[in-house]
């Protein structure tokens, strides 16, 4: 036994010992390797061709973003082989159509800017509809341009969304509201003129502000009415709050960076003023009501998905506005109902929880719906999430709608008029996959419930 131990080190230190000397030219050969590489343009090219830019238009038929329009279709800009298409789907009629006449549209559209562009290659991949569905919208080129579904013709509409960058466009498209100096601004697309709507507005205490801490921008938040005669927005008040810092970390001097940041157990954070603005006079209509906390029914900021500021819903006609005022613990949640003429604010219902209240899973789903007098209101007291409908006028619980041991976790569409409801939704399907989004179409009586995506996989249709 004592031999055996001693004789094995010195066994391996001869392996090692002739691996070494055998490893020796290469060890320097690695020495060499481990000197800088100098890349070369054609390495540069070469690693741009796996770009997402450059790799997605290779892929066909992939995931789409569907746009809801007001009566009850929807569109989205497809992938295909050969290029792109714009498709256009009814979704009570169960129909899919090209949005456009692709062809003539480009056409058109060559013709109006004098370049030429194939009809599967589009310049563009967002469309604004006009108010009676026939033409369209699109920026191409540093402008905008108005083309009929027919492909008949396209004009010059004034300056592209690309140059209104951190402004919101007005439902007619004829106005974008902006930022500038702690106040709300409009821009006439047709003219080019800036008109200043507030004149109140101060650092610290400005107009439709984006900042909830953690993020901010120079883009508003604010929301037009239908109509394009007024905004909802607030005059933030961050006055009292402290600041965070920021220091970069790049080569050269760092830059200090300082903006707003409440902290937990601060007694002063940020606040929200609510006002509506008449974009036609600059008359500023204040709330009725003490200032909101800085907070949504989804997140700790007043707009999460996108920028979307979904707690807060216009009445078709631009004459109220429905508002979820939500605690700075997100236990309890207040839908108000304000009168954007005079300001006055009504109560309409509330609810608490224990823990922590979500209105939805990355998009809202309470809707106002003044024409029928109800409310559809979203809620896990049931310890599954499920929508209800409330009675506008009494508060009351008329209907709960989905009732399935699963939840419901987007609503998409409200189809007011067929009194119809398409939403997605997880756990709804025993046996299958409770992770797994499917798509539904239920009526707003709680009858009718119908799966239109019934193969076993994953649907996102936001």
């Amino acid at each position: 036994m004592r031999t055996t131990t001693f004789q094995r080190p010195v066994h391996l230190l001869a392996i090692l010992v002739i691996g070494l000397a055998a490893a020796a030219p290469g060890a320097a050969q690695q020495r060499a390797a481990d000197a800088p590489r100098q890349f070369t343009s054609d390495d540069y090219a070469r690693a741009e061709k796996w770009m997402s830019y450059n790799t997605t238009p290779l892929v066909a038929n992939g995931p789409v973003r569907t746009t809801w329009l007001p009566d009850n279709r929807l569109w989205y800009r497809n992938q295909t082989a050969n290029g792109s298409e714009f498709v256009l789907v009814d979704a009570g009629r169960g129909t899919r159509a090209p949005a456009f006449d692709h062809g003539r549209v480009a056409a058109a559209l060559s013709t109006a800017a004098g370049k030429t562009f194939e009809a599967a290659r589009l310049p563009f991949t967002q469309i604004t509809w006009s108010a009676d569905w026939q033409s369209f919208t699109a920026g191409v080129d540093g402008k905008r341009w108005t083309c009929d579904v027919q492909g008949k013709a396209c004009a010059a509409a004034g300056p592209a969304p690309a140059s209104l960058s951190n402004s919101i466009m007005s439902p007619d498209g004829k106005r974008a509201a902006f930022i500038r100096d702690y106040n709300v601004w409009v821009k006439d697309i047709a003219t080019g003129a800036d008109t200043q709507l507030t004149t109140d507005g101060v650092k610290d205490f400005g107009y439709a502000t984006d900042n909830a801490g953690w993020t901010h921008s120079d883009r508003p938040i604010l929301l037009w009415s239908p109509d394009s005669k007024r905004i909802a927005t607030f005059q933030q008040d961050q006055r009292g709050s402290g600041e965070m810092y920021l220091v970069s970390t790049t080569v050269g001097h760092p830059k200090l960076e300082a903006w707003k940041y409440p902290l937990p157990g601060d007694d002063v954070i940020t606040m929200i003023q609510r006002v509506v603005i008449d974009v036609e006079t600059s008359r500023v209509v204040r709330f009725q009501m003490p200032p909101d906390q800085h907070r949504s029914t989804l997140c700790d900021d007043v707009a999460c998905r996108g920028g979307e500021w979904g707690d807060v819903q216009w009445h078709p006609a631009g004459s109220q506005i429905a508002f979820v005022s939500t605690s700075r613990d997100h236990k309890n949640e207040v839908l108000r109902v304000a009168d954007a003429s005079t300001g006055a604010v009504r109560d309409i219902m509330s609810e608490s929880a224990e823990t922590f209240f979500e209105s939805g899973n990355g998009r809202i789903n309470w809707r106002y719906l003044p024409e029928s007098n109800e409310i559809i209101w979203f809620s896990e007291r049931d310890n599954w999430g499920h929508l209800y409908l409330y009675d506008l006028t009494t508060a009351r619980v008329k209907q709960q709608i989905t009732t399935a041991d699963g939840n419901v976790t987007q609503l998409l569409r409200v189809d007011e008029k067929n009194r119809l409801l398409y939403f997605q939704a997880v756990g709804f399907e025993p046996g299958r996959d409770p992770y797994f989004r499917h798509f539904y179409r239920i009526g707003m009586d709680g009858k009718g419930l119908t799966l239109l995506t019934p193969e076993d996989a994953d649907h996102d249709m936001s």
